[in-house]
């Protein structure tokens, strides 16, 4: 199937590229999220008519995230409290959505849980650890956060 990007899309391509994918992928994500419409003719006619639209809606949406992105790296060390034993064993797990509720109560911005990356899954022990946020596909910022064991 091939597709009209109207978005950049990460491991994907930019604005404006037809490309290849998988049926499934485009009729199940990309189309009914808005990132892409099926490449035919009156599409392609449509979307070179609306481009510069689309260019415009994609800037707006790079230099807001890159203001999120320099809000967010004036933060200090973020710390989140949790049930531990005592080797440092979390009872239970912090995941995306602790570590952005810990986030948007720091008062720089709203981090929602998808833009909370965990490449080796959710946290078990109590330490300092680097958190990626990805607030665009061409925005990344990193934050620290501590998990320290509740006081009981």
């Amino acid at each position: 199937m091939n597709v009209i990007l109207l978005n950049k899309v990460e491991n994907l391509g930019n604005i404006g590229d037809i490309v290849k994918v998988k049926p499934g992928f485009g009729r199940n994500f990309l189309i009914p999220q808005g990132r892409a419409v099926i490449a035919n003719e009156k599409n392609r006619v449509d979307f070179e008519k609306r481009r510069a639209e689309f260019e415009k809606v994609a800037r707006e949406a790079l230099s807001e995230a890159q203001g999120r992105a320099a809000a967010l790296s004036t933060l200090a060390v973020i710390s989140i409290s949790h049930r531990a034993g005592e080797e440092g064993k979390l009872f239970g797990s912090v995941g995306t959505r602790e570590i952005s509720d810990a986030i948007s109560a720091g008062g720089k911005g709203v981090v929602a849980k998808q833009e909370v990356r965990l490449p080796a899954g959710a946290l078990r022990q109590t330490g300092e650890y680097d958190i990626e946020l990805h607030l665009h596909p061409e925005v990344n910022v990193t934050v620290k956060i501590v998990i320290a064991a509740e006081a009981e």
